[in-house]
């Protein structure tokens, strides 16, 4: 949902609203005004190129970095004017794991209880609960410089949500992680969104957007490029895509204008279909009316790949 939307939805209901989002570092211009609206319980997708802006939009949203220009309101406050209100109320997890590895993960939990203002008690049985459900119960009493990567990832998202955030933002959480540890914090932040909590994700996994964003955001130049559903993102660039495999480099360089899919290696180039029988055949006759152009040819459906590529310009 972009602000333009937001006639439709009270500020009330957003965990996260920005508008104008500028800054820059000397002469480098990061954000060129970034427009978010992100409604409460669900989860926003924050894709892009390295460079493009996602962690710097994470910051100036967390206020522990200042916009040049424009305003942002999170759970409800602003987060120039109300810092503080802000703070309490939202979760940051960043690339990498922050975990004291001398405190053991039932120690680490319940400092952070304590600092949150719990009594004792309550910070006991707090972390008593975020042990069991992170799968750490078994190994809440060692030392975290024994746990493994995965292990700590949940250890650190497991401290930050001590203090129930309405809002919790996750810089990257999967970086680093096997498969398993992926899958496993994957539903941890379906978790989080079933439970009302309004997450925004960064990540360079495509995949992980589209298995746990309710929108998805592209950033591209310092500019929302595209924002809208996984399925709405992928029939902007196409329903499907028909990948053909060229016989020369001449032919290659002739279709590749229309193409939204480029690999000039192995002379693959990827053209918008709806998918259907009927277009195929036409687009084929079309292309290659001799039949010496196409060695061979591959119907898929699009997929949020083919979309950041589109809107980044990254496969050219």
């Amino acid at each position: 949902m972009t602000t333009h939307d937001v006639s439709t939805s009270t500020t009330a209901a957003l965990g996260i609203h920005a508008t104008g989002l500028t800054k820059s570092y000397g002469a480098l211009r990061v954000l060129d005004g970034i427009d978010l609206a992100v409604p409460r319980g669900t989860v926003l997708a924050l894709l892009g190129p390295n460079g493009a802006g996602k962690t710097t939009t994470v910051r100036i949203l967390a206020t522990l970095t200042a916009a040049d220009s424009g305003t942002a309101r999170v759970a409800g406050h602003d987060t120039a004017t109300a810092r503080s209100r802000v703070r309490e109320r939202i979760a940051l997890t960043g690339q990498f794991a922050a975990v004291d590895e001398l405190l053991t993960g039932a120690e680490t939990l319940r400092m952070m209880g304590r600092l949150a203002g719990l009594a004792p008690r309550a910070a006991r049985v707090r972390a008593e609960e975020l042990l069991d459900r992170f799968d750490l119960a078994d190994a809440g009493g060692r030392t975290a410089k024994t746990y493994s990567g995965g292990m700590r990832r949940r250890l650190d998202l497991a401290a930050s949500l001590v203090s129930r955030p309405e809002v919790v933002f996750l810089d990257e959480p999967t970086t680093g992680l096997d498969p398993r540890s992926r899958q496993g914090m994957w539903e941890l932040v379906r978790e989080l969104r079933d439970d009302g909590a309004t997450v925004l994700l960064t990540t360079q996994y495509l995949e992980e957007a589209d298995q746990l964003a309710d929108r998805v955001a592209v950033l591209s130049g310092g500019r929302i490029a595209a924002e809208g559903t996984p399925t709405e993102l992928k029939s902007r660039v196409a329903g499907h895509r028909l990948d053909l495999t060229l016989a020369t480099a001449a032919a290659y360089e002739a279709l590749a204008p229309r193409a939204v899919h480029h690999d000039p290696d192995a002379l693959v180039l990827g053209l918008p279909t709806d998918g259907t029988a009927a277009h195929v055949r036409a687009l084929l006759d079309e292309i290659d009316p001799d039949r010496t152009d196409v060695d061979r040819f591959a119907l898929r459906g699009a997929t949020l790949d083919d979309v950041f590529l589109a809107l980044t310009g990254a496969d050219r």
